[in-house]
C-alpha cells in the first residue's frame, strides 16, 4: 500500500525496520518474560465465542487460563462452517482454545458448583457468559464468590448486560453474535443501499459483518475491562464485577452514528463500499478484483486526478471541495471506476507508487488490493511477522491459524499450544489447585461431576 513517504528516507526507514525487527522478532518471543504470568483466570463461558476470545487474549499475554467445560465439552466446539470438524472439534474453537488448560466440571450438580467456587477462590479473574443472574441463582455468582475471594475480578458477558428492562425481559436468552450486531445498529448501516427504497432488491438489506464481530468485540472489551480492574486492585486490594454487553461493545465501534442522529436528526444510511464522511475512500473494481483508493483531501485529490489523467475532475462543481466530494460520492465513484477497471491491482499500485516515490506532484494516494482469504493466507508479509503461523499439536496435528496482532519489545505475547480436548488437564489442574488426587477425581468422574 502506498502511503505518506514524504518525510522518510530509505536509510532511516531501513535502520528503524532492522532495529525494531531485532527486538520484536516473532521467533524469539520465548526468550522474553510474559506480561501476565502472575494472573490466574477461570473461563467458565458457555456457547459464546466472546468469552473464549477474551481468555485467549489474556492467555496470549501469559495468564494461566483454566477453561471450564461441561463433561463432553462445550457446545461452542460444534460451531463451525457447514459442520466441518478437525479431530472432533469445530474450526473456530481450534483457534480460540489456544494456550488454555481444559477441564470439565458439571455446574448442573452441586458438587460441580462447589468445585468451581473453590477454583474461583484461588483465581484472579473469572469469565462467564451465562444468562444474567444464572450464576447468582446457582450460588456461584459475583456476590457469593467475592465473599470468599474479595480480590476476584468477575467479568459477566451477555447481549443486554446484567441489568435494564431488556436484560430482564430477555433473561432466558443466551448471547448471540447476530443479536449483538443487530441491536447495536451496526447491521443497519452495513450493506448495499436500496436504489428504490420502496422496492428494495433481496440483497439491498441490512447486513451483518462477515465475521462474529459482536462476539469478538465483546471479548476484546471484556479483556480490557479485566486488565483495568486488575490494575485498580493493586491500589485498592479489591476486585470488582465487570459487566460487558455485546450490543454495547459493537455500539462503541460505531463512530459518529449516535452523535449524527442526536445533533443532525439524521439516520446514518447504508452506503455499501463508500464512506459517510469522506470521498474517495472506497473499493473499486479493477481487472482482477477490487482495489481501495483514498485521496479525499484537496491536495491528495489533486494527486489522484493527476495519476488517473483526469485533472478536469478537480474543477467539476460536484467534486471541487472536500464537502462536495462527500455529497457526490456515488458520481465520483463511477468516474474513478472508469479508470480502475482498465488496470490490474498491481498496475494501479505501480502507478500510485511511481507518483509518490518519484514525487511527481503534491499530495499522496493510498491504495491496496482487496484480498480474498486465500490471498491473505498466501501473503508472505503476515507469515514473516507471525500474524499467520502453523502450530504443531499432538492431538490435532498441524494447524495453521492467526497469530497475535501485537508485537512488543519487552513482554511479547505468544502461542504456546493449540486447542486441547475436553478435560485434557483435569488431573493436572484439580491436583495442583484443589489437591484432588487420581482416585478422588475418578470418583467425581463416575458421579458425572467432571
Amino acid at each position: 500500500m502506498a502511503g505518506d513517504l514524504e518525510n522518510t528516507t530509505g536509510t532511516a526507514d531501513t535502520d528503524w525496520a532492522a532495529w525494531i525487527r531485532e527486538r520484536t522478532e516473532p521467533a524469539d518471543v520465548y526468550k522474553r518474560p510474559e506480561a501476565l504470568d502472575d494472573l490466574r483466570v477461570v473461563d467458565v463461558s458457555s456457547g459464546s465465542m466472546a468469552g473464549a476470545f477474551c481468555s485467549s487474549i489474556l492467555a496470549e499475554w501469559g495468564a494461566e487460563v483454566v477453561r471450564v467445560e461441561p463433561p463432553g465439552g462445550d457446545v461452542l466446539r460444534q460451531f463451525s462452517p457447514f459442520g466441518l470438524e478437525h479431530g472432533g472439534t469445530g474450526l473456530a474453537y481450534l483457534v480460540e482454545g489456544r494456550n488454555k488448560f481444559h477441564i470439565t466440571c458439571n455446574l448442573q450438580k452441586k458438587e460441580g458448583r462447589d468445585l468451581l467456587a473453590r477454583l474461583a477462590a484461588r483465581a484472579d479473574a473469572l469469565i462467564e457468559t451465562f444468562t444474567p443472574g444464572r450464576m447468582d441463582r446457582w450460588g456461584i455468582g459475583y456476590r457469593q464468590l467475592a465473599e470468599r475471594n474479595p480480590r476476584l475480578v468477575y467479568a459477566a458477558l451477555s447481549t443486554y448486560g446484567q441489568f435494564g428492562p431488556k436484560a430482564r425481559r430477555n433473561a432466558a436468552k443466551p448471547d448471540y453474535d447476530v443479536a449483538d450486531q443487530a441491536l447495536s445498529g451496526l447491521a443497519y448501516i452495513t450493506g448495499e443501499p436500496a436504489a428504490d427504497p420502496k422496492n428494495p432488491q433481496p440483497y439491498e438489506t441490512p447486513t451483518k459483518a462477515g465475521n462474529w464481530m459482536g462476539w469478538y468485540a465483546q471479548g476484546a472489551w471484556a479483556a480490557f475491562g479485566i486488565l483495568a480492574a486488575v490494575n485498580h486492585r493493586r491500589a485498592s486490594g479489591r476486585g470488582q464485577c465487570v459487566d460487558v454487553s455485546g450490543a454495547e461493545a459493537v455500539m462503541r465501534f460505531c463512530e459518529d452514528m449516535v452523535t449524527w442522529y442526536e445533533k443532525g436528526q439524521y439516520v446514518r444510511p447504508r452506503l455499501g463500499v463508500m464512506d459517510t464522511a469522506v470521498s474517495p475512500y472506497n473499493f473499486l473494481r479493477c481487472k482482477d478484483g477490487y482495489q481501495m483508493l483514498a485521496g479525499f483531501s484537496d491536495v491528495n485529490f489533486q494527486a489522484l486526478t493527476t495519476i488517473i489523467g483526469r485533472p478536469e475532475l478537480r474543477e467539476d462543481p460536484r467534486f471541487k471541495t472536500f464537502v462536495k466530494r462527500a455529497e457526490n460520492r456515488q458520481a465520483l465513484h463511477h468516474e474513478l471506476e472508469r479508470w480502475t477497471i482498465q488496470y490490474t491491482s498491481q498496475e494501479i499500485l505501480d502507478k500510485v507508487q511511481d507518483y509518490v516515490l518519484n514525487k511527481r506532484g503534491p499530495g499522496i494516494v493510498a491504495t491496496g488490493r482487496v484480498n480474498s482469504p486465500a490471498e491473505t493466507f498466501a501473503e508472505g508479509h503476515w507469515w514473516e511477522r507471525g500474524s499467520l503461523m502453523t502450530v504443531e499439536d499432538p492431538v490435532y496435528g498441524e494447524l495453521p491459524m492467526q497469530g497475535q496482532p501485537w508485537k512488543a519489545t519487552g513482554t511479547p505475547p505468544r502461542m504456546k499450544w493449540a486447542c486441547r480436548s475436553p478435560g485434557a488437564d483435569n488431573a493436572h489442574i484439580y491436583l495442583r489447585h484443589l489437591g484432588i488426587g487420581r482416585r478422588a477425581l475418578a470418583a467425581l468422574h463416575k458421579r458425572g461431576v467432571v
